[in-house]
């Protein structure tokens, strides 16, 4: 029997607010051990919450990016486990009235694209941290405990591990264009848990599913996804029955164990908080957050095509992120030449990036720099053998490009004398080439320009060296 895989994912994306959900505490992480916590996020008696507003906005934020309805009234509700790291026993969270419903979010996963259906967004705050490795004990460290999230939850909309690898490539990357969070998987600013289940082909009952944790990358979800389709269809084939629960994936032994029974919404025993008020999010908010919204990737894509005249495939991959399609905007501005900067952002700029596993706003060449780089391209005063060496200098030293042109002696030599020079002693001293040019065999000009390029140190004009070779060579 055949069997279609179906997924639903639950997405936890933790917001970059300076201050926690519902206190006043640092949201930053790097602090020693409970050092951010007050007497609201340790639970102590008496201490009332007040709701973080960033939170609600950056809430109706992506819930405006996903084409979701925003609730004008929604509530905050406890959700009631315990944990040696939830220090209040419940956690804040919204169940029967979240902030944001439904929605869309259109992905592609190499088939063209498809659209992922949302049942909701709501606000969440995060638990402390239980810590295993320390000696024989466990320690809890509670700076986390109340760092404010968002859920995502999807509809089972998905049929393949790749679909829900590029859902979440595409989650993370709309929540970094909106600036509410890194969405750093590894670091787990954006958490995933996969609910999976198979059923025959052609049927519409979903089967059992088991939804698994700890998955810390893109990779990871589609291993996770596809061991654990291949189990459910195992033991299915085998007469057997899957069992409900929470499974965990060990990336190790590329593995998924269990760890839980899989908790039902009525074990959490949700009813609204009452210490804290219903959340109004009024018609003047929203309209203030919508004049807020980036400019999406594949608008900005399509913009980039038209108005800088580069093709559809550059400007895509200027747009994956939002800081480097804002980079490209300011060298084209300052260098007057978008193909020119397309060239170097998606060349130079970016196998830096990669071989030093920085970000561009911790890159060193600044746009005004590379846009500096390539005016000086462009106006004849350096050829792009030499711009390479000067941007390898201006990765590790300040200054322009123009003054370490200056300083080094590397301008362009438009001497037609000099360059003529060079061409006839190439020429003399390869007389088989030359003849074998002449002879018909006329890819040999790469070789004398090479030729002629070397002996000049790379400094000469290439337009000038090609002209008099030809010049030369069919006389």
């Amino acid at each position: 029997m055949k069997y279609e895989l179906v997924v639903g994912l639950e997405v936890h994306c933790q917001l970059n607010t300076v201050s926690k959900a519902f206190c006043g505490c640092s949201a930053r992480f790097g602090k020693s051990a409970n050092t951010n916590v007050c007497p609201v996020c340790l639970a102590l008696p008496g201490a009332l919450p007040v709701l973080n507003r960033r939170v609600v906005e950056d809430a109706v934020k992506i819930g405006l990016a996903m084409g979701c309805t925003i609730a004008a009234h929604s509530v905050l509700a406890r959700k009631n486990y315990f944990y040696p790291d939830l220090p209040k026993g419940y956690q804040i969270s919204q169940f029967e009235e979240p902030i944001c419903s439904d929605g869309v979010l259109v992905i592609d996963a190499g088939e063209g694209s498809k659209e992922i259906r949302l049942i909701r967004i709501h606000i969440e705050e995060d638990a402390g941290k239980s810590i295993h490795d320390i000696g024989e004990e466990t320690y809890i460290d509670l700076n986390r405990s109340g760092v404010p999230l968002l859920e995502i939850v999807s509809y089972p909309d998905i049929r393949t591990a790749k679909e829900a690898s590029a859902y979440l490539q595409k989650l993370r990357q709309i929540v970094k264009y909106l600036g509410i969070s890194d969405g750093n998987m590894e670091e787990g600013s954006l958490r995933c848990d996969a609910n999976v289940s198979l059923r025959p082909e052609g049927e519409t009952e979903y089967g059992t599913r088991t939804e698994i944790k700890n998955m810390n990358s893109f990779k990871n979800v589609e291993k996770a996804i596809e061991y654990e389709a291949e189990r459910h269809r195992e033991i299915l084939e085998n007469g057997g029955v899957i069992i409900q629960e929470t499974r965990l994936w060990d990336a190790d032994k590329g593995e998924t164990r269990s760890m839980r029974g899989k908790e039902f919404a009525h074990d959490y025993r949700y009813f609204p908080d009452p210490d804290l008020v219903p959340v109004i999010v009024d018609q003047e908010m929203i309209d203030r957050v919508r004049l807020e919204l980036p400019e999406f990737p594949e608008v900005r894509a399509l913009r980039f095509a038209e108005e800088y005249g580069i093709p559809v495939y550059d400007a895509r991959v200027l747009t994956v992120e939002r800081e480097v399609a804002d980079y490209f905007e300011e060298t084209v501005r300052i260098s007057g030449d978008a193909k020119a900067s397309s060239n170097w952002v998606m060349g130079e700029v970016m196998r830096v990036l990669k071989e030093k596993y920085l970000d561009i706003s911790e890159f060193s060449i600044l746009p005004e720099r590379l846009g500096g780089l390539i005016r000086l391209i462009g106006g004849g005063v350096i050829s792009n053998t030499i711009a390479k060496q000067v941007f390898e200098v201006m990765v590790s030293e300040p200054g322009t490009a123009a003054e370490i042109v200056e300083r080094d002696g590397l301008a362009q030599v438009s001497d037609a004398g000099a360059i003529e020079t060079v061409v006839q002693e190439i020429l003399d001293a390869n007389p088989g080439q030359l003849a074998a040019y002449r002879s018909g065999k006329t890819k040999l000009l790469g070789f004398f320009v090479g030729q002629c390029m070397s002996r000049m140190k790379g400094k000469a004009n290439p337009q000038m060296v090609n002209e008099v070779l030809l010049k030369k060579l069919d006389a």
